[in-house]
């Protein structure tokens, strides 16, 4: 399978929607019959707490239909561990949210080029500066950013469910030579706003489209995908 060749584009032809945190099959076929076209997948996390194990991960991934694309999302900082499990859960694609030095990002780079990377920008208080400068350090070596939220209480890095200053997503979007997805608190309430704000090539969402009980609920995934793609039909409109 080529590189992300239906959904993600380097030219980020179509904007992403990606639902991230699945849980089991149905669940996958909830958010793909929603319309989202990157199912998330966040294993070997810091403290743990995955929502589905490896072997069940992988299973979904196989079933998947041909134009929805899979995204390893995980805090892995090795190249050899992360590309590993990559091959073996068949993803198109990894999420890399925690600090990874710039030799294991090259090598990933290099050993899995078919690997759609994309590398998190964790916004917190008064760090665009050092965003900027991550990014520019690491923009050879990926396909994409993706903005997240750093929560102070919990000290999480992303699935926060907390909004950061979008208009530090918007400086960086501006201003990176790779599209920036928005992540970070979204929900069917602000996701249309934040993308007209914005200007990014996709959004993504977890918390935001659950129930109480911690499964996505339909009613919310679905007007959520539905008010992103409104979102990105006004951006469209309004740049032709």
């Amino acid at each position: 399978m080529c590189k992300m060749s239906i959904i993600m584009t380097k030219h980020a032809q179509d904007p992403i929607i990606q639902i991230a945190g699945i849980i089991d099959m149905a669940e996958a076929e909830l958010v793909v019959e929603a319309g989202a076209n990157v199912l998330g997948f966040p294993l070997r996390l810091p403290q743990g707490g995955e929502d589905l194990s490896e072997d069940g991960a992988r299973d979904i991934i196989r079933h998947l239909p041909a134009d929805v694309s899979s995204m390893l999302i995980t805090y892995l900082d090795r190249a050899e561990e992360t590309i590993t499990l990559c091959d073996y859960l068949g993803v198109n694609g990894v999420q890399l949210h925690g600090a990874i030095a710039w030799q294991e990002l090259r090598d990933i780079r290099r050993n899995r080029p078919d690997l759609f990377i994309i590398k998190s920008l964790v916004v917190r208080a008064h760090n665009y500066p050092e965003l900027k400068a991550l990014m520019q350090d690491t923009q050879a070596l990926v396909d994409a950013f993706i903005t997240d939220t750093f929560d102070p209480q919990t000290g999480r890095c992303g699935a926060t469910g907390c909004v950061h200053d979008w208009g530090i997503s918007r400086s960086l979007a501006q201003t990176s030579p790779r599209p920036v997805i928005l992540a970070g608190g979204l929900t069917q309430a602000n996701v249309r706003q934040a993308i007209l704000e914005v200007h990014p090539a996709g959004v993504d969402s977890h918390t935001g489209v659950e129930g109480p009980d911690g499964r996505k609920d339909a009613s919310l995934v679905r007007r959520f995908v539905s008010e992103a793609k409104a979102g990105f039909r006004a951006l469209g409109s309004r740049a032709s």
